[in-house]
């Protein structure tokens, strides 16, 4: 079964989208990270997919497979920082967090 390339492209257009519109709207950190990781996911399923398209090469998948580990590492001091502001002002809201001197 081969899939159209444009219907590849388009979802994962949307994934950005959807990964975009978390990043403006939402307040709290953990969901901010998680429009990040769409955002991410959305970059590495077009680099698979224009790799399928030329079967000699696989710099797009060994560079999406890069962008996964990045991701990996991103997420788990992303989270960490998250952990030490909650911890310290007691919120994850990141419109309440404010500077304290």
């Amino acid at each position: 079964m081969n899939i159209p390339l444009e219907h590849i492209l388009l979802l994962s257009a949307v994934l950005f989208s959807i990964g975009v519109l978390a990043v403006i709207t939402k307040r709290h950190a953990v969901v901010v990270l998680m429009g990040i990781e769409l955002i991410f996911n959305a970059a590495n399923l077009n680099l698979v997919a224009f790799s399928r398209h030329d079967p000699q090469l696989l710099q797009g998948q060994l560079f999406s497979l890069f962008v996964i580990v990045i991701a990996a590492a991103e997420a788990a001091v992303a989270l960490a920082i998250v952990l030490r502001v909650y911890q310290h002002f007691k919120t994850a809201n990141l419109s309440e967090i404010t500077s304290q001197d």
